[in-house]
C-alpha cells in the first residue's frame, strides 16, 4: 500500500503506471515545490504538467527499442507538503525515497526546482555509499549560500558535494556560473567537455572510471536549449537538443543508474506544452533506461 501520510496520490498518473506498488520496480513521485526560485517561478507546476501531457505520448520508443508496456512502475503521487521552508522540503524527500527504497524501487523525481535533488541523495548514500552524480544542466549551482538561503536551488550540486562519500560529481552541459564556480569544477576535473552534435567521447572517458560504481542522474532541463525548451525558470542560450540527450543516455545504459531526477519545469512560461511533452519523453526514456540494468548489490565496503 501506498502511504497516505507522504503522497497525494488521487491526481491523474504518467502514461501506463500503476497506483499500486505490487510487482513493479520503479517508483515515481512528484515534488511541487519552487519556493527558493530565483528568476521566473511556476516548477512546481512540472509534475502534473508532465503527467498531463504524457498521454500523447507512444509506449515504444524506437531507438531504445522498448516499450512502457513491458515495464512495470508505480506514480505515487506528489509529496504532500505542508511546509515551504527549504530544509523541511528537503527532509521529506528524503522520507519518500527511504520509502521507495525499503519497496525496492528504483526512485525517479519529478521536481519542482532543483534544491530537492539533496533530499534524494542523502537517502542513496545509506544504501550506495559510493554513489556518484551525473549532472545535467546549464548551471553549476555549485554557490555556498544564494539570497541567504544555503538550501537555494543554486546550492544544490554544493550541497550533495558535502554529504557524498566519494565527492564526485560529473557536470555536463554547465554554461552559466560564477568565476570561483568554473575554478573549482575545472580544478576537480568535474566540467565536461560536451558538445551539441558531439559523440560524448569525452564524458565516456570521465565515466569509465565508475563502471562498477552506482549513478544518479539529475536533470535541469534548462540543460536543453530555450529554442527547443523554453518552459523553465532560468532558461540559458546555447542548450542542447534531444538527439544530444540520447547521446548521454546511449553512454548511460551499461552503468547502474539507481535514481535519477528531472527538476525546473516550469510548464506556465510555455503556452504551447512542448516543454511538457519534452520532459515527459524525458521521463519515459528513464524508465526505459533504469530498467535495463542489472543491479549490483552494494554494501558499506564495496570493492573498488
Amino acid at each position: 500500500m501506498i502511504k497516505k501520510d507522504l503522497f497525494d496520490n488521487e491526481s491523474p498518473v504518467f502514461m501506463g503506471s500503476k497506483r499500486e506498488i505490487n510487482n513493479c520496480s520503479i517508483g515515481i513521485f512528484g515534488v511541487n515545490y519552487d519556493g527558493t526560485c530565483s528568476f521566473k517561478p511556476g516548477a512546481r507546476f512540472g509534475p502534473d504538467s508532465i503527467r498531463k501531457v504524457s498521454q500523447c505520448l507512444e509506449t515504444y520508443c524506437p531507438k531504445l527499442k522498448k516499450d512502457l508496456e513491458d515495464i512495470n512502475y508505480v506514480d505515487l503521487g506528489s509529496l504532500n507538503i505542508n511546509s515551504l521552508e527549504s530544509s523541511n522540503v528537503i527532509n521529506k524527500v528524503k522520507l519518500a525515497t527511504n520509502y521507495l527504497l525499503k519497496k525496492n524501487l528504483t526512485p525517479l523525481i519529478l521536481g519542482g526546482e532543483h534544491s530537492i535533488t539533496r533530499g534524494v541523495i542523502e537517502a542513496l548514500i545509506e544504501k550506495y555509499p559510493n554513489l556518484i552524480l551525473v549532472q545535467l544542466d546549464a548551471h553549476a549551482d555549485l554557490r555556498a549560500s544564494y539570497m541567504g538561503n544555503k538550501h537555494s536551488h543554486a546550492c544544490t550540486m554544493k550541497r550533495c558535494l558535502e554529504i557524498l562519500p566519494e565527492k564526485k560529481i560529473l557536470q555536463i552541459g554547465i554554461r552559466s556560473g560564477t568565476k570561483e564556480e568554473f575554478k573549482f569544477m575545472i580544478d576537480n576535473n568535474q566540467l565536461i567537455n560536451f558538445r551539441t552534435g558531439e559523440n560524448g567521447k569525452e564524458f565516456s572517458k570521465a565515466l569509465s572510471p565508475y563502471k562498477n560504481y552506482p549513478i544518479y542522474l539529475t536533470i535541469d532541463l534548462d540543460w536543453f536549449d530555450p529554442s527547443l525548451l523554453s518552459g523553465t525558470g532560468t532558461p540559458e542560450p546555447g542548450g542542447f537538443f534531444w538527439n544530444d540527450f540520447e547521446v548521454i543516455l546511449e553512454k548511460l545504459k551499461t552503468f547502474d543508474i539507481v535514481g535519477s531526477d528531472i527538476v525546473e519545469l516550469s510548464p506556465e512560461i510555455d503556452g504551447s506544452d512542448v516543454s511538457s511533452v519534452v520532459a515527459a519523453k524525458v521521463l519515459r526514456s528513464l524508465i526505459m533506461t533504469v530498467n535495463n540494468m542489472q543491479y549490483n548489490v552494494y554494501t558499506s565496503k564495496v570493492e573498488k
